[in-house]
């Protein structure tokens, strides 16, 4: 019975290829692949963003309003006040 069901249908398998994906994966194997990319993927940007969070508190990537010779006065600031008194340089 369940043969005439399928009738007008053709399953991979009836076309002589094999019930995979074009990368070669079951779909159990695909899910766990996907599983195991995503959480890769989610580690590598938390670790990148760490990474340029610690790079901005050591040395801003946008200089003060005096260039980069007011991050080398002495005087201890901080890469968010930097950034924010050379934007305000730049829009004015």
């Amino acid at each position: 019975m369940s043969d005439t069901m399928n009738e007008g249908r053709r399953t991979p398998s009836d076309r002589g290829t094999p019930d995979v994906s074009l990368s070669g994966l079951t779909d159990p194997e695909a899910r766990e692949f996907h599983k195991i990319f995503m959480q890769s993927f989610a580690i590598f940007v938390g670790v990148a963003l760490l990474a340029h969070i610690l790079v901005w508190l050591w040395r801003p990537w946008l200089p003060g309003p005096q260039g980069y010779s007011s991050l080398m006065d002495g005087t201890l600031r901080d890469g968010v006040t930097v950034a924010l008194e050379s934007f305000k340089s730049f829009v004015a």
